[in-house]
């Protein structure tokens, strides 16, 4: 695995690289946001680590301008804000994963190896369609019946995941774990919110509805 690992503290930093390097990673490291964005845009890397607290441009501002870029590569925060809101902040950003320090290595090394495992779309699917409802994963475009619309970066992960899943009943737990990457109930209306402003985007205004509730259970985006 190729890791860029953006962070400013110089012992966790060379600790954290000795580890990952001892398991046989191959990793490139910096001190700043913007040695750490211009890495991210001329190299390829199978993760991003970025520390969320460093001077100048900070891990979070990063990750921003990559999602701006269309720089898809997984992104695992470090951070010492362990809020929720800190958390949900930072993976509505554009965050795969998130890591409150102080933390064991052995674990941050588990979360990124968790990410590869993922399974990417493969290369011949980029569009997924859902009734006249389009995404495009490669230019991040939403149109249904002609018309764009705009999602903010969660809203298209969270439709995304819907429509992967087109026709199927996606629970709650489902959504916390794959679109938020929260593996327990942060205890808030956070599918809810989102759900209420995806489904005012894509579906007022048009003549039906796609995104469904199925009552007790989860939702459902229709895949006819």
């Amino acid at each position: 695995m190729k890791i860029l690992f953006l962070e400013d503290d110089d012992e966790l930093r060379n600790h954290v690289e000795r580890s990952l390097q001892a398991a046989g990673h191959v990793t490139d490291s910096c001190t700043s946001g913007a040695d750490a964005l211009y890495l991210a845009t001329t190299n390829q890397y199978d993760v991003l680590v970025l520390d969320r607290m460093v001077p100048g441009l900070d891990g979070l501002s990063v990750m921003k301008a990559l999602r701006a870029a269309n720089v898809l590569t997984p992104i695992l925060l470090l951070t010492a804000m362990d809020g929720v809101e800190d958390r949900v902040e930072g993976l509505e950003a554009g965050a795969d994963d998130y890591l409150v320090k102080p933390f064991a290595v052995s674990e941050l090394a588990a979360r990124l190896n968790a990410l590869l495992r993922r399974p990417p779309m493969p290369d011949s699917v980029s569009v997924l369609r859902a009734g006249d409802l389009e995404i495009d994963l490669i230019r991040r475009t939403v149109i249904r019946a002609g018309r764009k619309i705009d999602l903010q970066a969660q809203e298209f992960k969270l439709l995304e995941y819907l429509m992967r899943h087109a026709g199927q009943l996606v629970t709650r737990t489902m959504l916390l774990e794959n679109v938020w990457s929260f593996h327990f109930d942060p205890r808030s209306n956070i599918i809810e919110s989102h759900m209420s402003r995806l489904r005012t985007k894509v579906d007022r205004g048009f003549g039906c509805e796609l995104i469904q509730t199925v009552r007790g259970a989860g939702y459902r985006i229709d895949g006819g």
